[in-house]
């Protein structure tokens, strides 16, 4: 099978919530055409940012369906974040049937004392039934369950494996992961603080939660990287504190209350059991540093209006 990804940046998208608590198409669609002004190459839907462990599996597919009808040049890729194996493949076939390109699947979590022949198992088992490609997704804090650069190299052969994405924080993965994965996989990193370093480690980008507020800046590092463009290095150190000060707020809260405060979705609100909290530090961080404000984006809800 052959890997449609491609380098750069792909947002770990927040999922708009109506008034009444139920996913917003409209909000989606102005989200969306945000992104893809970005520089963006795609968009994770329903992963950690998106809120995924609070959606229905039903929401998922339905939330696929609103993407593509608003997609434009992204690229659409579902986030499955669920211990139950029927469950991640009727996911992976609804994404496939309803135009998605890709599939982030992390590790069943709960059963965290797993034996690796288990996990192996669970991951070839999605993998063999997925019509989609899979990215396998590892991030023990949430999981509690960690995908070794010995485990990647198993799952390495499978045909539909399109590549990882790491949200570990460790620095040695950047390495190991790439040894054991061909040029023909896309390695991503989650933790945008190392994304220059991920870069010079020949990796594709990032599938990042941060890009919810800075795509355009993240887009451009990984565009200038590839361009052997210096202005990568100035402007990833520039983005280094504000990465973190994202990075350290609760989230995906702030991240969405943040988008609405910008104009972007209509709706700040999260799902219980996540509680909704004041943005107004991180957009003076945003403001200070990067000039982002409300009306900054060009993206404005009467421009954005579907």
């Amino acid at each position: 099978m052959s890997v449609p990804l491609s380098k750069g940046v792909y947002p770990a998208s927040v999922t708009p919530f109506d008034r009444s608590g139920k996913p917003d198409a409209a909000s989606l669609a102005k989200l969306m055409a945000y992104f893809e002004s970005a520089g963006c190459r795609g968009v994770v839907l329903a992963g950690t940012n998106g809120e995924g462990p609070s959606l229905s599996a039903y929401e998922k597919r339905d939330l696929v369906r609103s993407a593509m009808a608003c997609r434009g040049g992204l690229q659409i890729i579902l986030g499955i974040a669920t211990p139950s194996l029927d469950e991640a493949r009727w996911l992976c076939t609804q994404a496939h049937k309803e135009g998605a390109d890709a599939v982030l699947v992390m590790p069943p979590g709960y059963f965290r004392t797993v034996s690796e022949d288990g996990l192996l198992g669970w991951f070839n088992a999605v993998l063999n039934s997925s019509p989609l490609p899979v990215i396998a997704y590892n991030f023990p804090r949430m999981t509690g369950l960690t995908l070794s650069a010995e485990f990647i190299g198993k799952l390495a052969s499978h045909s539909r494996l399109a590549g990882v994405k790491d949200s570990s924080g460790d620095r040695s993965n950047l390495a190991d992961y790439r040894a054991v994965l061909g040029e023909d996989h896309r390695l991503y990193v989650g933790d945008e603080t190392l994304l220059l370093e991920a870069l010079q480690s020949g990796w594709s980008g990032s599938i990042s939660g941060a890009a919810n507020l800075v795509p355009r800046w993240l887009a451009q590092i990984v565009h200038e990287w590839a361009e052997s463009d210096k202005d990568a290095t100035t402007r990833f150190q520039i983005l280094v504190p504000v990465i973190e000060a994202i990075r350290k707020s609760p989230q995906p809260v702030s991240n969405k209350a943040a988008l609405h405060a910008l104009g972007v979705i209509d709706n700040g609100e999260p799902r219980l059991p996540l509680t909704a909290v004041d943005p107004s530090g991180l957009l003076a961080m945003l403001k200070e540093k990067l000039g982002i404000r409300p009306g900054s984006l060009g993206l404005d809800r009467s421009s954005l209006a579907v």
